[in-house]
Protein backbone atom coordinates (compact mmCIF):
# COMPACT_ATOMS: atom_id res chain seq x y z
CA UNK A 1 0.00 0.00 0.00
CA UNK A 2 1.27 3.44 -0.76
CA UNK A 3 0.34 6.63 1.01
CA UNK A 4 -2.67 8.33 -0.53
CA UNK A 5 -3.45 11.68 1.01
CA UNK A 6 -6.88 13.30 0.94
CA UNK A 7 -7.59 15.48 -2.08
CA UNK A 8 -6.49 19.11 -2.02
CA UNK A 9 -10.15 20.07 -1.62
CA UNK A 10 -10.50 17.78 1.42
CA UNK A 11 -7.29 19.20 2.91
CA UNK A 12 -8.60 22.72 2.35
CA UNK A 13 -11.81 21.80 4.20
CA UNK A 14 -9.81 20.29 7.07
CA UNK A 15 -7.84 23.53 7.43
CA UNK A 16 -10.98 25.68 7.27
CA UNK A 17 -12.62 23.69 10.06
CA UNK A 18 -9.59 23.24 12.33
CA UNK A 19 -8.86 25.60 15.20
CA UNK A 20 -6.32 23.85 17.43
CA UNK A 21 -3.06 22.31 16.19
CA UNK A 22 -0.73 20.33 18.44
CA UNK A 23 2.76 20.52 16.95
CA UNK A 24 4.89 17.52 17.91
CA UNK A 25 8.58 18.35 17.81
CA UNK A 26 8.04 22.12 17.77
CA UNK A 27 11.36 23.87 18.36
CA UNK A 28 11.83 27.18 20.14
CA UNK A 29 14.61 28.02 17.66
CA UNK A 30 13.33 30.59 15.10
CA UNK A 31 15.72 29.13 12.51
CA UNK A 32 14.05 25.70 12.57
CA UNK A 33 11.38 24.71 10.07
CA UNK A 34 8.95 23.62 12.79
CA UNK A 35 9.13 27.08 14.37
CA UNK A 36 8.67 28.91 11.06
CA UNK A 37 5.74 26.75 9.94
CA UNK A 38 3.96 26.87 13.32
CA UNK A 39 4.47 30.63 13.52
CA UNK A 40 2.75 31.13 10.15
CA UNK A 41 -0.15 28.94 11.29
CA UNK A 42 -0.37 30.83 14.62
CA UNK A 43 -0.44 34.15 12.77
CA UNK A 44 -3.18 32.74 10.52
CA UNK A 45 -5.37 32.35 13.63
CA UNK A 46 -4.83 28.74 14.70
CA UNK A 47 -4.22 27.89 18.34
CA UNK A 48 -0.82 26.20 18.56
CA UNK A 49 0.10 23.75 21.31
CA UNK A 50 3.86 22.99 21.43
CA UNK A 51 4.57 19.31 22.15
CA UNK A 52 8.24 18.89 23.01
CA UNK A 53 9.72 17.64 26.30
CA UNK A 54 12.98 19.53 25.65
CA UNK A 55 11.55 23.07 25.62
CA UNK A 56 9.60 25.06 28.22
CA UNK A 57 7.66 27.27 25.82
CA UNK A 58 7.37 28.43 22.24
CA UNK A 59 5.75 31.75 21.21
CA UNK A 60 5.15 32.35 24.92
CA UNK A 61 2.96 29.22 25.03
CA UNK A 62 3.84 26.58 27.63
CA UNK A 63 4.98 23.37 25.95
CA UNK A 64 3.67 19.95 26.97
CA UNK A 65 5.81 16.82 27.09
CA UNK A 66 3.39 14.57 25.23
CA UNK A 67 0.03 14.65 23.47
CA UNK A 68 -1.76 13.06 26.43
CA UNK A 69 -0.89 16.15 28.50
CA UNK A 70 -3.33 18.18 26.38
CA UNK A 71 -6.77 18.41 27.98
CA UNK A 72 -8.64 20.19 25.16
CA UNK A 73 -9.77 18.59 21.91
CA UNK A 74 -7.09 18.70 19.19
CA UNK A 75 -8.13 19.14 15.57
CA UNK A 76 -4.76 18.43 13.93
CA UNK A 77 -1.63 16.76 15.28
CA UNK A 78 1.16 18.16 13.08
CA UNK A 79 4.32 16.07 13.38
CA UNK A 80 7.91 17.28 12.96
CA UNK A 81 9.69 14.05 13.94
CA UNK A 82 11.72 11.59 11.88
CA UNK A 83 9.71 8.81 10.19
CA UNK A 84 10.88 6.14 12.64
CA UNK A 85 9.13 8.07 15.44
CA UNK A 86 5.73 8.12 13.71
CA UNK A 87 4.50 4.79 15.19
CA UNK A 88 4.95 6.03 18.77
CA UNK A 89 3.47 9.46 17.94
CA UNK A 90 0.50 7.61 16.39
CA UNK A 91 0.06 5.66 19.65
CA UNK A 92 -0.25 8.97 21.54
CA UNK A 93 -2.49 10.38 18.80
CA UNK A 94 -4.93 7.51 19.26
CA UNK A 95 -5.03 8.11 23.03
CA UNK A 96 -6.26 11.68 22.62
CA UNK A 97 -8.60 10.91 19.68
CA UNK A 98 -7.62 13.97 17.64
CA UNK A 99 -9.19 14.45 14.21
CA UNK A 100 -6.21 14.52 11.84
CA UNK A 101 -2.71 13.03 11.95
CA UNK A 102 -0.45 15.18 9.76
CA UNK A 103 3.23 14.37 9.12
CA UNK A 104 5.14 17.27 7.59
CA UNK A 105 6.82 17.40 4.18
CA UNK A 106 9.48 14.73 3.87
CA UNK A 107 8.01 12.64 6.70
CA UNK A 108 6.08 9.45 5.96
CA UNK A 109 5.70 5.95 7.40
CA UNK A 110 3.58 3.49 5.40
CA UNK A 111 2.72 1.12 8.25
CA UNK A 112 1.60 4.01 10.47
CA UNK A 113 -0.44 5.48 7.61
CA UNK A 114 -2.21 2.16 7.01
CA UNK A 115 -2.80 1.51 10.72
CA UNK A 116 -4.44 4.90 11.32
CA UNK A 117 -6.44 4.82 8.07
CA UNK A 118 -7.72 1.32 8.91
CA UNK A 119 -9.00 2.74 12.22
CA UNK A 120 -10.89 5.49 10.37
CA UNK A 121 -8.59 8.44 11.03
CA UNK A 122 -7.78 11.15 8.53
CA UNK A 123 -4.07 10.90 7.78
CA UNK A 124 -1.86 13.25 5.79
CA UNK A 125 1.82 12.56 5.26
CA UNK A 126 4.67 14.21 3.37
CA UNK A 127 2.79 17.50 3.00
CA UNK A 128 3.57 20.91 4.49
CA UNK A 129 0.64 22.35 6.43
CA UNK A 130 1.87 25.91 5.74
CA UNK A 131 1.95 25.33 1.97
CA UNK A 132 -1.44 23.62 2.02
CA UNK A 133 -2.86 26.52 4.04
CA UNK A 134 -1.46 29.06 1.58
CA UNK A 135 -2.91 27.12 -1.39
CA UNK A 136 -6.35 26.36 0.02
CA UNK A 137 -9.33 27.37 -2.01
Amino acid sequence: MSIENPSREEISNILKKAKRIAVVGLSNNPGKTSYMVANVMKNAGYEIIPVNPTVDEVFGIKAVDKLSDIKEHVDIVNVFRRPEHLPSVADEFEQIDADVFWAQLGIAHEETFKRLKDKGYTVIMDRCIKIEHANRS
